[in-house]
């Protein structure tokens, strides 16, 4: 990577959920917002974080402990907001 993106800056235990990444809301394009969490996380096709799909929110969980300084990572998909 080039600098960009989501490091973390102390070690993180795996199943730590670390906050919100998009929020549900039929007034924005695609019936989703993104918040800042979710806007900086870069795609990894071994990722070390997964999404959790709520009834309103999405949510970042570890998969794995995460060591101080490594990325936070997550494996990219399409989704259908209408769908969940």
């Amino acid at each position: 990577m080039e600098g960009l993106g989501l490091f973390s800056t102390r070690p993180i235990a795996k199943g730590q959920v670390l906050g919100i990444t998009h929020v549900k809301d039929d007034l924005f394009q695609h019936g989703v917002i993104r918040t800042p969490l979710g806007g900086f996380i870069n795609h990894s096709n071994f990722p070390n974080c997964e999404l959790i799909k709520g009834n309103k929110v999405f949510l970042l969980r570890t998969l794995v402990e995460i060591i101080t300084g490594e990325e936070i990572t997550l494996k990219y998909e399409l989704y259908n907001p209408e769908e969940e």
